[in-house]
């Protein structure tokens, strides 16, 4: 379902591991490349500690300023994955252990000969009102609530539920982009860089210095917008611009 308005999401990371540098985030760089492919802007990604009130504060502020919200981690067996409870303290609803959550759980069980115990019908308990996200490679289920989207946080599970709900999303009109090789310092041109941004606002200009193949300072100008011509109107802007600053530093 494509909207012409903007689509925007937010990435809520949860975990101790994560923050203690035990686990090294692999999910926040696939779903921007994700989120950037369905014409959906990336706008706020956190992270948080397996806290109750740093989740659930985190999520509302979130889930009321953007159209969706991901969120990754805490939602295995053990008892500091505590996501689905703050999901629903955050939505104000029960959590309940799911039929359809336990009947996967248990279908996978009798497969695999292990015992549905406490610690495995924790992943069954899904908010009031939530969907499943299915899982395909492990089998117990994310959620989706409101505007809410919970995954795991192992990335090859994360993948896949993010496969599942991306037909469900609303898109955005996906943004394009050029790029242009300044072959001049940052410094030397991030004034002029400025007022072209300024006035080209249906545009957005990153500049992102590099060492070029001479062993020397250079830059990379990527130019972006949703409307081909006016990132063509800026494009040939930055292109004017680099030619006078050049002819200014030889002369």
């Amino acid at each position: 379902m494509s909207s012409s308005a903007p689509v925007t999401a937010a990435v809520l990371v949860i975990g101790d591991e994560i923050l203690s540098g035990r686990t090294k985030d692999k999910n926040i760089g696939y779903i921007a490349d994700y989120m950037t492919a369905l014409g959906i802007d990336l706008k706020e990604v956190r992270v948080v500690s397996d806290d109750e009130a740093a989740i659930v504060a985190a999520l509302n502020a979130l889930r009321s300023t953007y159209t969706y919200v991901f969120t990754t981690g805490g939602i295995g067996p053990t008892h500091d994955d505590i996501t689905a409870e703050c999901v629903a303290k955050a939505f104000g609803v029960p959590l309940n252990f799911d039929p359809r959550a336990v009947a996967i759980m248990a279908e996978r069980a009798a497969k695999t000969g292990t015992e549905m115990n406490e610690a495995r019908m924790r992943m069954t308990r899904i908010p009031e009102g939530g969907d499943l996200v299915a899982n395909k490679v492990s089998g117990a289920p994310g959620f989706w609530i409101g505007n809410v989207i919970v995954m795991a946080g192992i990335p090859s599970v994360m993948n896949a539920m993010l496969d599942e709900v991306a037909p469900k999303l609303k898109t955005g009109v996906k943004m394009i982009s050029e790029s242009v090789r300044a072959d001049a310092r940052e410094g030397d041109i991030g004034t002029e860089l400025g007022a072209i941004a300024k006035a080209h606002p249906d545009t957005i200009i990153g500049s992102y210095p590099f060492v070029d193949e001479k062993g020397g300072p250079n830059t990379n100008l990527v130019i972006r917008s949703r409307d081909a011509g006016k990132l063509a109107e800026a494009k040939a802007a930055v292109e004017a611009m680099l030619k006078t600053i050049k002819a200014q530093l030889t002369r």
